[in-house]
């Protein structure tokens, strides 16, 4: 007798046959489902447990990957609100997006003000002074955080962009630029950090419209007047020994003040009359020599009396000179200008009243090179051409007894 061979059964397929359901659920079926997956349409189903716990989730191609969501047990979530999360789901996925992503930054989203905190932080190491992080903060405080600082970050619009910088575009425009920027970074973060899709700032600049601000520069005396300038700061006993030495001393190496007021000894080479600035406290980045003349090297060896470990212009307190000290000293005399400013007169000096070329002055000013092709080939920091130059600045400060020797 021939053996009779049957066919194996095939397979249960785990998809109906047929059309996709459509809102195949109904209330009485959640209650009585057995255990199992219950499809419900738009790739939503009912997951019964065996011991009878109920939830909704949700399958989905998302970026070509098969995934599933939850959407919450159905104690919590209806079925009308299942329905309605697995279409906007849906949507979202057939157009690129990615529900899991937003699921997430739902979830874990910080506050606009606990973000900016995360920017500054992210930021703080390239800076060079502790001001930059207090400015922005400051900034961001006094005119973003009333509006948005307690909301989500992703939920931030261009119209509350708009109702923080309207107030101040026109009347503070060098504010509120700073303020869009610092906004715009705040921003740009969560958008890497997939918290949100755009950032709002690139917006709201056409409806902001143009600045028509007057721009002023940092005030600064002519050159005739600093060495008056000077003497009177010299002579005068209203300030501490520390900031009149750490002024002149600026003045005679046109030097910015961050750089005066935190200089120490360990950058000074007395002997060859050299002050070498690191890469860390240039604005450049770059290390700079500073060729000091007579009268700056008096002043050091006048500055050694004060103390202070390895600061060369130190407070009493052994602190370093605070960045508010020299403009409130020079208003205290009467004089009309800033401290940046004498970088300005001495720029003017030596343009009009020497014939120094164009390039060792800006040497000695530590300014950049903006062509790049040209700053590659420029190697030499024209060392001894600034020395030159700085000994005739020192000369023409010496006073009314030199004024017939002055260029």
């Amino acid at each position: 007798m021939d053996e009779v061979i049957t066919a194996a059964p095939k397979p249960r397929r785990t998809k109906p046959r047929g059309r996709h359901p459509d809102k195949a659920l109904s209330a009485a079926s959640l209650r009585s489902a057995p255990p199992g997956r219950h499809a419900d349409g738009n790739g939503l189903f009912l997951y019964v447990k065996p011991e009878g716990t109920r939830s909704w989730i949700q399958r989905l191609v998302i970026r070509g990957r098969r995934r599933e969501l939850g959407l919450g047990a159905v104690a919590l979530v209806s079925l009308a609100e299942a329905r309605e999360l697995a279409l906007a789901n849906r949507k979202l996925a057939r157009s690129g997006g990615d529900p899991l992503a937003e699921k997430r930054r739902v979830q874990g989203v910080p506050t606009f003000a606990e973000a900016a905190r995360r920017v500054v932080e992210q930021k703080r190491g390239g800076w060079r002074g502790t001001h930059h992080a207090h400015n922005w903060l400051r900034s961001l405080e006094r005119y973003a955080f009333p509006r948005v600082g307690s909301r989500p970050v992703s939920e931030v619009s261009s119209a509350d962009v708009l109702e923080i910088l309207t107030p101040i575009w026109h009347e503070k425009p060098e504010t509120a630029r700073a303020v869009r920027q610092r906004i715009r970074s705040v921003l740009e973060w969560a958008v890497a950090m997939e918290m949100r899709l755009d950032n709002p700032c690139d917006r709201v600049l056409p409806v902001l419209g143009p600045q028509n601000d007057i721009v002023e520069h940092m005030r600064a005396l002519p050159h005739q007047d600093v060495a008056a300038a000077v003497e009177a700061v010299r002579s005068s006993g209203s300030a501490s020994r520390a900031v009149r030495l750490a002024f002149e001393f600026l003045v005679l190496t046109a030097g910015r003040s961050g750089e005066v007021r935190l200089a120490t000894w360990d950058e000074m080479d007395v002997a060859d009359r050299v002050w070498t600035i690191s890469a860390a406290r240039m604005k450049a980045k770059r290390e700079h020599r500073v060729p000091l003349c007579g009268r700056a090297v008096e002043v050091l060896a006048a500055a050694r009396s004060l103390g202070g470990g390895g600061l060369v212009f130190p407070m009493r307190s052994g602190r370093p000179i605070v960045s508010s000290t020299l403009p409130k000293m020079l208003r205290l005399h009467g004089i009309p200008a800033v401290a940046h400013g004498f970088r300005s007169s001495f720029r003017d000096w030596a343009a009009e009243r020497t014939d120094h070329p164009r390039e060792v002055i800006e040497a000695a000013l530590a300014h950049v090179v903006p062509n790049k092709v040209e700053a590659a080939y420029a190697r030499s920091d024209l060392f001894e051409r600034r020395r030159l130059l700085m000994d005739d600045w020192g000369e023409y400060l010496g006073g009314p007894a030199q004024e017939s020797t002055r260029r």
